[in-house]
């Protein structure tokens, strides 16, 4: 059983900086593509950024410029760095890793992050 334990939420102020992070029980090279989503009260889960193992990145348009998602692969993490928050950036944010050939996804828990001064 995989799992995906996210940790670094928080309440930050409108302009200021969170990075989470995403511990996976095994070897991120046996996913094809981790990603970060949202979920805002009473909006559905949406896409903000994900990391293909093999290389190269998609963000959605709404964060470009501000945040920048990143691995490690001898500490199995993928990380969201995230700048210049907004309020519109409060959401549950969700990390996940697909493996294509089993067509499987696995999700995190999640991490409250709230931007309010």
């Amino acid at each position: 059983q995989v799992q995906l334990v996210e940790s670094g939420g928080g309440l930050v102020q409108p302009g200021g900086s969170l990075r989470l992070s995403c511990a996976a029980s095994r070897n991120i090279f046996s996913f094809s593509v981790m990603a970060w989503y949202r979920q805002a009260p009473g909006k559905e889960r949406e896409l903000v950024a994900r990391i293909i193992i093999a290389g190269g990145t998609n963000y959605a348009d709404a964060v470009k410029g501000r945040f920048t998602i990143s691995k490690d692969n001898a500490k199995n993490t993928v990380y969201l760095q995230m700048n210049s928050l907004k309020s519109e950036d409060t959401a549950v944010y969700f990390c996940s890793a697909v493996v294509y050939t089993r067509a499987t996804t696995y999700w995190g828990q999640g991490t409250q992050v709230t931007v309010s001064s």
